[in-house]
Formats: C-alpha cells, sequence, structure tokens
C-alpha cells in the first residue's frame, strides 16, 4: 500500500484544503511571536503548508500556496507598522503591513515551489519509502528556508525581523547553539523538524501493512537525535559557562518615554530636554557614581548639534560628573553636505567625543529606496535620506578601559553586522533605540525578542537604553534582565559584567556560514532538479 493508495476523499475539499492548510501556517506562525508568544506552536507550525506543498498539483500552485502563507503571517506579525497611520495622521499607512507582506510573501512561495522541484526529483512518485532520500528532502527543504531568510535579511535593503529561529527566544537552551550557527541554525532546525514531521507521517501512512514492522524508518530517530542534541549543548552551556575574567561597570540608563508626537513638535522641545535633563541629574547624585550615562536614539528634539541650544544642554549635562555620555543624534557633514544617524561618546566632561555612523538604515524611515519613484508617494513621509555610516567604529570607554559596540535602532537585530563590532574588539554592546514610534504595540517586544541572539551568538553582554521600552540587559547566555517597565518613565542604575578577555565565538569569528552553505545547497538542489526534469522530458 503507497500513499497513492489512500481513498480520495470528497473532491471540493481536495481542493479546499490546500488553501486552508496554507491559512493555517500563516496563522499558526503568527501565533510564534510576540505579543502571542507561543513558541512552541514553531515545532508545527509549517506542517500544514508542507503537506499542501507536498500534494499533487502545478507547481505555480504550490507556489501561490507559499505566497498566502506568506502574506497572511507578513501582515498580522508586522501589523504594528499600522500605528504609523496615527502619528501622520494618514490613513493611508494603515496599508504598509499589507504592502510590505505583498512583496515578503514572495519568499515563502519560492519556498513552497522549491519543496515540490524537488520532491519530483528526489522521489517523483511521492512514496517517502527511502529514509536517506527523505532525509536528503528535509535537508534541502530546510536550508532553503534558511536561505530565502538569508535573502530577506539584505535584498532590496533588508528587513530580516523575526526569522523562525527567533520564534524559540524563551527556550535559554535551545538557543545556546547560536554561538555556533546563529539564528539561522534554529531556523533550520525547526524547519527540518516541520517537514520530517510531514514525511514521517506520509511513510508511515503509506507502509501500513502487516510488513509494517520489520523496516528501519531512521527518520524519526535521527531528527529527534538532532533536536536533544541541540538541547543537550545548550543544557551544557548554560551550567558550565566558560569562565571568563570580569570588571563591573556602574551603568546608568535613562529611559524618558517621550511621546512621538511631542518630538515632531517643536514647541515641545524645551519640555522633552528638560524631563530628561531632571532624570540625568537625579540619577548621577547616585552613590556610587555611574561611569557611563546612556541615553537613546534622538532623545535630544533634532541632535545634538540642531542648534546652540541643543548642544550647550548636552555639553552641560556631560559636565556634571565624572561619567561618559552616550546618546542617539544626528550628525550633518558640511564637506560631503551629508546626514548621518550616530552614536555619539562624550568623555573627559565632554572635551573627548567619539562617534559611530549608523550603517544599516530603515528604508521608508531613514531613508526612500527608489525615490525618483517612490518620492511622488511617500516624499512628505521621508523628506531627506540619511547616509549609512562605513566602517565598524568601536567607542572607548576611559573608566574602566572598555570598547563598547554601539548598536543604532534596529541594527541589534543583524547577526552579522553586530558581530564585526566584536570580531573588532567589542567587549559589551549598547543599542540606543526608540520604539515610541509605534506606541503600545508589539514591536517592542519583537524587537528585544531579535535582539536577544546578538548577545547569545557572541558571548557579550547587551545593554539597551530605548525611550519607551524594553530597557534592560541581556546577558551572554540570552536571559533577560528588564530594568524598567514599558512606557513608564525614570531611570535605572546597574552594574554591568563587562569580560575582559572573552574569546571569539565560531559565529564571531565566520558569521553567516550556515546561510552560505544553505544557498549553495538550494542553487544545487534545483540544477539538480533542473537535469532531472529535462532528462524525464527527453525520455518521455
Amino acid at each position: 500500500m503507497t500513499s497513492s493508495d489512500l481513498p480520495n476523499p470528497h473532491p471540493a475539499f481536495s481542493r479546499l484544503w490546500p488553501w486552508l492548510a496554507a491559512v493555517s501556517s500563516g496563522v499558526l506562525l503568527t501565533l510564534c511571536f510576540p505579543p502571542y508568544d507561543q513558541g512552541w506552536m514553531a515545532w508545527i507550525a509549517l506542517m500544514p503548508l508542507i503537506g499542501a506543498a507536498f500534494a499533487p498539483g502545478s507547481r505555480w500552485r504550490r507556489a501561490v500556496l507559499g505566497y498566502v502563507a506568506g502574506f497572511i503571517f507578513f501582515a498580522s506579525v508586522f501589523w504594528w507598522l499600522s500605528s504609523l497611520a496615527d502619528l501622520y495622521r494618514n490613513p493611508w499607512l494603515l496599508t504598509l503591513p499589507l504592502l510590505l507582506a505583498l512583496y515578503m510573501g514572495l519568499y515563502f512561495g519560492f519556498w513552497t515551489w522549491f519543496l515540490g522541484e524537488v520532491l519530483a526529483a528526489l522521489d517523483p512518485d511521492r512514496t517517502f519509502n527511502r529514509s536517506l532520500r527523505n532525509l536528503a528532502l528535509g535537508a534541502l527543504g530546510a536550508s532553503a528556508w534558511v536561505a530565502h531568510e538569508w535573502m530577506r535579511e539584505w535584498l532590496f535593503g533588508g528587513f530580516g525581523w523575526n526569522p523562525l529561529g527567533v520564534a524559540l527566544h524563551h527556550d535559554l537552551a535551545m538557543i545556546q547553539i547560536a554561538e555556533i550557527t546563529g539564528t539561522p541554525g534554529l531556523s533550520w532546525l525547526v524547519a527540518f523538524a516541520n517537514l520530517m514531521g510531514v514525511i514521517i507521517v506520509r511513510r508511515i501512512v503509506g507502509e501500513l501493512g502487516p510488513n509494517f514492522s520489520r523496516r528501519i524508518r531512521w527518520e524519526f530517530s535521527l531528527t529527534m537525535a538532532l533536536i536533544a542534541l541541540v538541547f543537550a549543548f545548550g543544557i551544557r552551556r548554560l551550567l558550565h559557562p566558560e569562565p571568563a575574567e570580569t570588571v563591573p561597570l556602574r551603568v546608568v540608563a535613562v529611559q524618558p518615554n517621550i511621546p512621538q508626537t511631542d518630538k515632531f513638535d517643536r514647541e515641545a522641545d524645551q519640555r522633552v530636554m528638560e524631563q530628561i535633563g531632571q532624570l540625568t541629574e537625579l540619577a548621577v547624585l547616585g552613590k556610587p557614581a555611574p561611569q557611563l550615562v546612556v541615553w537613546p536614539e534622538s532623545a535630544v528634539p533634532a541632535g545634538m548639534f540642531a542648534s546652540e541650544e541643543n548642544f550647550h544642554f548636552v555639553m552641560d549635562i556631560a559636565q556634571q560628573g565624572d561619567f561618559s555620555l552616550l546618546l542617539g543624534s544626528v550628525d550633518f557633514d558640511p564637506t560631503k553636505q551629508e546626514d548621518y544617524n550616530t552614536a555619539l561618546l562624550l568623555t573627559g566632561h565632554g572635551t573627548g567625543q567619539q562617534s559611530y555612523r549608523k550603517m544599516h538604515l530603515v528604508p521608508f524611515g531613514e531613508y526612500l529606496p527608489l525615490r525618483p519613484i517612490f518620492g511622488h508617494f511617500l516624499g512628505a513621509l521621508v523628506p531627506g535620506d540619511f547616509t549609512p555610516g562605513r566602517e565598524y567604529t568601536l567607542l572607548h570607554l576611559p573608566d574602566p578601559p572598555t570598547e563598547l559596540g554601539a548598536l543604532v535602532c534596529f541594527e541589534d537585530t543583524l547577526g552579522e553586522l553586530t558581530r564585526h563590532f566584536v570580531q573588532n574588539g567589542a567587549q559589551m554592546l549598547v543599542n540606543i533605540t526608540n520604539d515610541g514610534w509605534f506606541a503600545k504595540t508589539a514591536a517592542a517586544d519583537q524587537h528585544i525578542a531579535n535582539a536577544m541572539f546578538r548577545a547569545v551568538e557572541n558571548r557579550r553582554p547587551l545593554i539597551r537604553c530605548t525611550n519607551t521600552g524594553v530597557t534592560a540587559e541581556i546577558l551572554p547566555s540570552g536571559q533577560v534582565d528588564a530594568w524598567l517597565p514599558p512606557f513608564q518613565q525614570g531611570f535605572v542604575a546597574r552594574e554591568v559584567q563587562v569580560p575582559v578577555h572573552a574569546r571569539l565565538t565560531f559565529y564571531t569569528r565566520h558569521g553567516n556560514w550556515l546561510s552560505i552553505v544553505a544557498m549553495g545547497l538550494t542553487f544545487a538542489a534545483l540544477a539538480f532538479a533542473f537535469v532531472r526534469r529535462l532528462r524525464t522530458a527527453a525520455a518521455e
């Protein structure tokens, strides 16, 4: 008995169930991420879609099924983008998640199309009766998933939020493998488990009969062994972390909780500066005195260099104690006539200034892609473009001597970018950001869920100072120590243990090596499928 011998369901159901499966996967994937945070669902979320992709049908129908699932997922999980409609008083911005999903859904469409092509090449009869072939199908499908997530991270400016592996952010044991593979390794493992779940069920159903128990099927055993191995590695890392010499650093993080509408209102500039000034003056009175004070991105309206008043306000704060001040600001280069989004470190009572220019800009936020085209529609929303920085500049903290990697805005969601700072010598990572753009939505929770992996990948502490939250420390294990509740004005003083001579992890040294391997396997599988199709056509 094979899967083709099974009784045919009602024709109407046969036509409808693949679309229901696609919708189900889109919904299940959405539930994996904040605000729902049901990460365990990641292990089954893709199974309905995979089942539909493995069913008989045209290659284009498989692609459309994937597109439907992707559209639902991206439109739902990024629905917080629609909150910009209220901020800008522009109802057309309610469509932003839908417009993004129209593009992002193509990645899922490619994946389901790929599954059908590789299945047709490896197992055209859909018998799923050979363990080695089934494992190859699962490995190639998981590699294609990692490949499309990698493309999503950099293609057309890149928007790599919420790869599949991030759904496991609450599972500290499982995510420790990120120091070797980064988040692509977790995405690969979860996609592989979903594929093998469908393949195993298909094989069991197809081989039920008197001889069922006489065959050895390795798919289930090897899949569970791989998951158990990753889990055991994580448990060992958590119970026996590598010893590292550390030095204490007294940090004050200021969370001003200023509504984004106030940042747009020039009449509110004075009030905004008074708020952050009062919070900082209170913070530096604490004993022992802080060594580093951190403000979030865009804490000073229009930036430190926007006016003499702004400049003197920041300098007056910097001169109030023996601490360094890290803040975000806009910086203008008059020689090149270019604006930069920067992280500034003021040391020595403001006499020393160091800056890092943000390298990865937010499309449609900090620059407008294809401005000659989109400028007619969105030019008022993004009137000018920032220029991306070109160097992974470290900021040097004199007391205690510490090299900081400053990540601005959503740069802490990018593993490849972050690891270059650590590779260059960063002992600690600091993210300054402002998620107040998106009000009380899931944006901030999704942001920190993605940022957790930067600490694990590089085994460095990550301090996040935000306007509205989540202000926190992420330990090298990935554990989050939330310092302040979201949407609460205040400051917090903490002692952070900074590693002195910490080793470079495998991921820090080699980056997204797994994504590169996955891309190579994906292209090789497509070439194999293409050649097999040509040979089959020639034989007919």
